[in-house]
């Protein structure tokens, strides 16, 4: 199993006091499974999303990806951890402003050893019509360019898990279904994805949909094959 949450729990202390953010949730992602996480606003999908991916300690409970729980690890070695085996892909981009799109798809190599980066970075651009682009900075492209060359990005290290936070939130249909065909390619492949989404057609491309409610969640629905 590439992702298990196991009863997982996380709460948050405001000024009106304790929010539970999630409550007591178990989830799985295998290879080749596609997973749709949905439910409105505040209910606890992104939070869910965050732990799942090595990015926020759960109070309780388990996370493990690919058999090791990243929060064992030391910030160093989880850093390192999620550069090799998990691919993030956010609706805000989080595209380096001052680089070019292909140092910004090289970003990841950084970190993490990979000898055939710059090749890999040039397929991958190509592959989502980037190839015309590669010297342009992230202000000069429009929002679907943007998320294009994020979701080479995230591919750069060919992780087992792809990690999508509203990744169609900002762009026109168009652009969102482009992004959509992708992740359910990437499945079809035997990739993980995990998308959080409150949009019912993004959803509808997945294998299960997991709807979550004031931090709680259920598997509504079993797809047998995507939409």
């Amino acid at each position: 199993m590439l992702l298990e949450l196991e009863r997982v729990n996380r709460s948050y202390v405001g000024t009106a006091g304790t929010v539970r953010a999630v409550t007591d949730v178990s989830l799985q992602v295998d290879s080749g499974q596609f997973i749709a996480v949905c439910g409105p606003s505040g209910c606890g999908k992104s939070t869910l999303m965050l732990m799942a991916g090595g990015l926020l300690r759960p109070d309780s409970g388990e996370v493990r990806v690919c058999g090791q729980n990243p929060y064992h690890m030391s910030p160093d070695a989880r850093a390192l951890f999620r550069g090799q085996s998990i691919g993030f892909v956010f609706q805000q981009f989080h595209l380096v402003p001052y680089l070019s799109v292909i140092d910004n798809v090289l970003a990841p190599s950084l970190a993490v050893d990979l000898p055939d980066a710059h090749e890999r970075a040039l397929q991958l651009l190509k592959r989502f019509g980037m190839q015309h682009r590669l010297n342009h900075v992230p202000g000069e492209l429009s929002s679907g360019e943007r998320q294009r060359t994020a979701l080479a990005r995230a591919l750069l290290n060919r992780p087992k898990l792809v990690l999508a936070d509203e990744p169609t939130g900002n762009l026109d249909p168009d652009n969102a279904v482009a992004v959509l065909d992708f992740l359910q390619q990437y499945s079809d492949e035997g990739g993980a994805v995990l998308l959080v989404t409150h949009d019912a057609a993004a959803a509808g491309r997945a294998h299960h949909i997991v709807r979550m409610s004031e931090g709680r969640a259920e598997v509504q629905e079993l797809l047998t094959s995507p939409a």
